[in-house]
């Protein structure tokens, strides 16, 4: 809350805590100077019209002086959207607490000259080698992009440096033609070619690597990663905005003046370009009202929204709408865009907590500290050990220490895949806080949950994440499997992912999964998704309609929403974001 003293009035903001605005004192300021410029003349005028009226029989005068505050709702709407977009400029240029990164610690500074030999120095060093021979391993001046000179270090792939290969060719081409290998034919295997194709050996040789810390960095996107918050407490950014969202309006304390975004703001476009044809001044009635609702049904669909979903969303406006008098097309708009996004957000409002980390503290703390356990449950090819490893990340930068259960016994591959990630991640931790618990293929996924939770508790671990099989809807068998993993190990909470490019199918997903954890369970209380993480969300642009489909069909949050293959991928939901790409 503020206040505006010389007027003697008190800002207040309410609003669900589980949301967690860092920006409210920002709009607080904000919504108190657009608010004393409007209305300071008609506040001093109510004023002085209650000193006059003393005592009492004022009562009359007040409430004829009373000036008429739902003007500025719209403008209110055009702050806090201001407001939101600066809070999410600031995140993404990486400004914590007001003070932005060092040119030293971007991307752009490795491109210098002096980037480079900085970089240069650092490899070298940690290849035992003089740098002066580094320098001359690299006289050609190109440099390798980051993501392919950190891999280039792995074992059987030369020194790891481009320009040193591309001298080595020179100097070969020079000297005498090397001897020819001898060809092997037949079917024979030797044990040089099965070391070259194992890729998921454990062993605390990779783990030590002087090379490998460089090489799970380059697995690391810094643009992408998150804040701490004043409690220290690791969080990931919002999803980023498309550029030109939200324009138009400016803060009065902005450099451009306010009013610069005024113009235009009266003219309807994309959605609300539909009610061009209602008359003014007509009552909205429910047949006036079928044809452009039936166009907003069609628009909804185009944005992946579930057929059956968007008829019913657009039942809710339609019947909020009917029996309103519309004086012009502006109204027209205004009305829209007020009951649309009444509706959307009641959807996509979170109605349970989000906040995972202090679930973890709450049952370390109530729960004879006992490991607080996630499963990870979707069908095939969505990205469930992707997006594990990416929610493992964050646990670590939060100093949690996760034990991945490889429960995924059917795939092959699985287990070596969620090998490599801890390996990796152990490799950007600097340390152990880490482990994989995997019992090979072919096991019952249960009982390998089962004593993955039971050694994370006799270990200390504070999280565990139950790595699980991708399954069709419609595969009883394995469904079966699935509710008997959640019977048995009861996790706290139960994690659907699934993809955002999906529309109609990402409601049958859903019902299909917790028909089948209700059907197929042993418990009497059955269990049922807890929460959703949604993938791939870089790829679809605006059509953001799977995350309103998903939530209006379980009721339950998007926790996180993955952007893309890097660690750092992983980001929130910004309702407000989705409902502006849904209308746009």
């Amino acid at each position: 809350w503020t206040f505006a003293n010389e007027l003697n009035v008190i800002f207040v903001a309410v609003y669900q805590k589980i949301l967690q605005l860092p920006y409210i004192d920002e709009l607080l300021r904000a919504v108190k100077r657009h608010f004393v410029k409007r209305f300071e003349d008609e506040i001093r005028a109510l004023g002085a019209t209650a000193t006059e009226a003393g005592g009492g029989g004022g009562g009359a005068a007040m409430m004829a002086a009373f000036p008429d505050f739902r003007a500025f709702d719209e403008e209110f709407e055009n702050v806090w959207r201001a407001v939101e977009e600066r809070d999410r400029r600031e995140r993404a240029a990486g400004r914590v607490g007001g003070t932005p990164r060092r040119f030293e610690d971007t991307r752009k500074f490795q491109t210098t000259a002096k980037g480079a030999m900085a970089e240069m120095a650092e490899l070298a060093e940690a290849k035992g080698v003089a740098f002066s021979d580094a320098a001359k391993a690299t006289a050609s001046g190109r440099r390798q992009a980051p993501r392919m000179r950190a891999w280039s270090g792995r074992k059987g792939d030369g020194d790891g440096d481009g320009g040193g290969a591309a001298a080595g060719k020179k100097t070969k081409a020079k000297g005498r033609k090397g001897a020819k290998e001898n060809r092997v034919w037949g079917d024979r295997v030797t044990k040089e070619s099965m070391a070259a194709l194992d890729y998921g050996r454990s062993s605390d040789a990779a783990d030590s690597a002087p090379d490998g810390r460089a090489a799970a960095a380059a697995l690391v996107d810094e643009r992408s990663k998150g804040m701490r918050t004043a409690d220290g407490v690791y969080e990931v950014a919002d999803v980023a905005e498309r550029a030109g969202e939200g324009a138009g309006f400016v803060l009065l304390d902005d450099e451009e003046g306010a009013g610069a975004g005024a113009k235009g703001s009266e003219s309807s476009s994309g959605l609300l370009g539909m009610f061009r044809s209602l008359a003014r001044g007509r009552v909205l009635t429910a047949e006036v009202l079928a044809e452009p609702m039936a166009r907003m049904r069609e628009h909804l669909a185009n944005k992946n929204v579930a057929a059956e979903i968007a008829d019913q969303i657009c039942q809710t406006v339609a019947k909020g709408m009917v029996g309103v008098r519309v004086g012009g097309l502006h109204s027209i708009r205004a009305l829209v865009e007020q009951h649309m996004e009444v509706a959307l957000t009641r959807i996509l409002t979170p109605v349970s907590s989000t906040d995972i980390i202090r679930d973890i503290a709450h049952t370390r703390t109530h729960g004879a500290r006992r490991p607080y356990t996630m499963a990870f449950v979707g069908v095939n090819g969505v990205g469930k050990s992707t997006n594990l490893s990416k929610v493992c990340y964050w646990l670590l930068q939060n100093n949690k220490r996760v034990l991945v259960a490889a429960c995924d016994t059917f795939r092959s591959g699985a287990v070596e895949q969620l090998r490599v990630h801890v390996r990796n991640l152990r490799a950007l931790a600097g340390s152990d806080n880490v482990e994989i618990f995997e019992r090979g293929y072919g096991k019952d996924s249960a009982a390998i949950a089962k004593d993955a939770i039971a050694f994370a508790a006799a270990a200390d671990f504070d999280v565990v994440l139950i790595d699980t099989a991708g399954r069709m809807q419609d595969n009883e068998p394995l469904m079966r499997a699935l509710a008997k993993l959640v019977s048995a190990n009861a996790p706290d909470k139960i994690l659907f992912v699934g993809e955002a490019l999906v529309g109609n199918e990402a409601v049958d997903q859903l019902l299909k999964f917790n028909q089948a954890l209700r059907d197929f369970s042993s418990q009497a209380n059955p269990r049922h998704i807890d929460a959703i993480i949604l993938t791939k969300f870089d790829t679809i642009d605006d059509r953001v309609g799977a995350a309103l489909s998903m939530t209006y069909t379980t009721g339950q949050p998007i926790v996180f929403v993955g952007t893309g293959q890097t660690y750092t991928d992983l980001r929130k939901l910004n309702v407000a974001q989705v409902i502006r790409a849904l209308l746009r």
